[in-house]
């Protein structure tokens, strides 16, 4: 990863956390808000494949874990396990439209928070289990879908190395 995509990268994932932490939690649907920050490996595990999004789900994870009160490095290990498998996921599949993102956000975005509740409640935090997991599961699969193009164009944007990206998700010859 060059400099500038580290740069760029970071900058996404601040603008990401800052939308979360201000705008995110005040939007409130059947007793569940938004999780945007699993968008970040989800986009990009489809835009640079499963290393990047790896990384990147790693970083984010890690500057959200910054932010909650639940243990230290658990979103970096969920995010990590997100962009790897989105990533690996989108190699197996050349040129897929795009559309195909927002699918791919809301499945890989209900895991992440399925997988989040159940790692947590292993370590100790069994309020993860206790609340109702189906609407924090279905507010958080739905945002993430819609806002899945916006997320893999900041990506694309952030990412821009050559060696990087793959052409994982086409738009009939007209690139984003």
């Amino acid at each position: 990863m060059t400099f500038g995509s580290l740069v760029r990268s970071t900058l996404v994932v601040i603008l990401v956390l800052v939308i979360q932490s201000t705008l995110g939690l005040d939007l409130h649907f059947w007793g569940a808000h938004p999780e945007l920050i699993w968008l970040l490996p989800v986009a990009s595990g489809l835009v640079a494949g499963p290393a990047r999004g790896a990384f990147i789900g790693f970083g984010a994870g890690l500057a959200a874990d910054l932010l909650l009160p639940t243990p230290f490095g658990l979103s970096a290990l969920i995010g990590s396990i997100l962009g790897f498998s989105t990533g690996f996921i989108m190699a197996r599949t050349e040129g897929s439209p795009w559309w195909v993102s927002m699918p791919i956000a809301a499945a890989g975005s209900a895991g992440a928070v399925m997988l989040y509740a159940v790692i947590g409640a292993v370590l100790g935090q069994e309020q993860f289990i206790d609340v109702s997991l189906v609407p924090i599961v279905v507010v958080v699969a739905v945002v993430n879908a819609l806002f899945a193009p916006v997320a893999v164009r900041l990506m694309t944007w952030a990412l821009p190395s050559p060696e990087l990206r793959r052409p994982a998700l086409s738009t009939g010859g007209n690139r984003w």
